[in-house]
């Protein structure tokens, strides 16, 4: 399991490279304003769903255009307005440690956060070393979660090229993340717990902004990669154009292992388990598992709001969400394997233990009605 000292010190700033195209050019960071897939909008300072008639207008915020987290905002900013329940101003680019804030002191309607990011919060810990302990447990007394859904799992890929077929790592240069913050910290505590091995002394770690990322990888300068991605990724996809990739499971005894299990139970992380022809890879990627199920560690996430939202409103978002889940896994490759469906399983939404993050009554009697029981240890 992560150390406390390791999970408090995460400067969190919310990006995950799925988050924009890194084979495309680098554009400027910050809040951005996103032409949206779904609804096909002109570049506004806010995307807004389509109806007219909707019943509440709605803050909402996300990062950065093109990744998971925008994706799934914008699918429910349509589906709301669409059902009349509310119409949502989704503003992307935001930095999530502020997001949670804001949902947290209602200066924001709807956000996501990943789940690392309430225990963080409660304790004063990490980004929220200033806000403290007292007040971080205040705030986060104010959220509440619609709905759970993950923001990438970790992969272990390398060219075939390089000849790499297992997690036997010694004495190889690895690209692990960013020089610093939470895919760091995780990608290294996950090859800590499958090999024994340790960064700058059984191998050797190559860090590198996620601006760089493509360049990277498709210029070997590492010999493996270690890195979130959705599955699939279009970033594991356009690594094809430099040759094929063996795509490697973490092995299923280890996987089993208590320090495995133990490490995907910590806050902000899930374990998870998908067969290898749900994955969406056709030529060029080589799946090496031993039962045809690959299997690794995801981050995970939910969609919040205020405590104080009513619970009709919540109530109608949330059947909203369910209604629709399989419209927006239809639309979305990776969507399918978002963890959507986990509200039922507090071990695969992550939403119990040292993390604590509830449901709003709203939503719980959404689920409920729809036949998932969301478990004790969720309800507020």
């Amino acid at each position: 399991m992560p150390s406390l000292k390791s999970i408090v010190n995460l400067n969190y700033n919310g990006e995950f490279p799925e988050q924009k195209s890194y084979f495309q050019k680098p554009k400027k960071r910050g809040i951005k304003v996103f032409k949206s897939k779904f609804m096909g909008l002109l570049a506004l300072p806010f995307v807004f769903a389509s109806a007219t008639n909707a019943a509440e207008n709605l803050s909402a915020e996300s990062a950065g255009a093109g990744g998971v987290t925008h994706t799934v905002t914008s699918h429910f900013a349509q589906i709301l307005s669409e059902a009349g329940v509310a119409e949502l101003q989704v503003q992307s680019g935001a930095t999530l440690t502020n997001t949670l804030q804001n949902v947290a002191n209602g200066t924001t309607d709807v956000g996501i956060t990943p789940l690392i990011l309430p225990f963080l919060l409660k304790n004063g810990r990490g980004p929220y070393a200033k806000t403290g302990k007292e007040e971080g447990s205040k705030q986060m007394d104010n959220i509440r979660a619609l709905f759970p859904y993950n923001l990438g799992a970790f992969h272990l890929f390398a060219y075939e090229s390089t000849g790499l077929k297992s997690w036997d790592l010694a004495g190889k240069v690895v690209y692990n993340g960013p020089p610093r913050g939470g895919a760091l910290t995780n990608a290294r505590q996950v090859i800590s717990v499958v090999t024994g091995l340790k960064d700058g002394e059984g191998y050797t770690g190559l860090q590198v902004n996620w601006g760089q990322m493509s360049k990277t990888i498709t210029d070997n300068s590492a010999e493996a990669n270690v890195l979130p991605f959705t599955i699939p990724s279009d970033i594991m996809i356009g690594a094809l154009s430099a040759g094929n990739i063996n795509l490697i499971s973490v092995p299923k005894d280890i996987y089993e292992g208590e320090a495995f299990q133990k490490l995907t139970k910590g806050p902000g992380s899930a374990p998870i388990v998908v067969p290898i022809d749900e994955m969406g890879y056709t030529g060029g990627v080589n799946i090496i598992s031993e039962d045809g199920y690959w299997r690794g560690m995801v981050t995970t996430g939910a969609q919040v709001v205020n405590k104080d939202m009513s619970f009709d409103l919540a109530k109608a978002m949330t059947a909203t969400h369910i209604a629709n889940i399989d419209k927006l896994i239809a639309n979305t490759a990776y969507a399918k394997n978002l963890g959507l469906k986990t509200a039922g399983s507090a071990g695969d939404s992550g939403f119990c233990g040292a993390v604590g993050m509830k449901y709003h009554p709203g939503a719980v009697a959404a689920w409920e009605e729809a036949g998932v029981q969301i478990p004790d240890c969720a309800k507020p």
